[in-house]
């Protein structure tokens, strides 16, 4: 079993957005959780995230919202941030690069998710 838990919610911002602009902005919430024995920082992020067009950006980066959190045992961090797309949906995926109090970094994967403008699924 994977120690830590990634759990993400979306949503549409469409004061952001400009459709005729071909410009869909996007929010998305991430909860990590720590199942994990030690705790666990949060060093740095990829993402791949893919538009309608399959126009793909790659995004990495230290940390997440200028921040690097340690992540306790038993515990969760959750941020907010956000993605701009030239398309009506797409999807992201990507991973956090972790590391361990003793030092010890690892990888987790962020399963893919989809930002979908609301009425753009037919």
């Amino acid at each position: 079993m994977n120690e830590i838990h990634i759990e993400v919610e979306t949503g549409y911002l469409p004061e952001q957005s400009a459709p005729e602009q071909s410009r869909y902005a996007f929010r998305y919430t991430i909860t990590i959780h720590n199942h994990g024995a030690q705790s666990a920082q949060l060093v740095s992020r990829y993402w791949r995230i893919t538009d309608a067009d399959d126009q793909v950006q790659e995004v990495k980066g230290q940390g997440v919202v200028g921040e690097q959190p340690t992540i306790q045992p038993g515990s969760s961090y959750r941020y907010t941030s956000g993605a701009v797309l030239q398309t009506e949906g797409g999807t992201m995926e990507g991973s956090y690069q972790m590391r361990h109090a003793d030092g010890g970094e690892f990888e987790t994967p962020i399963p893919a998710f989809a930002l979908v403008q609301p009425g753009a699924l037919h």
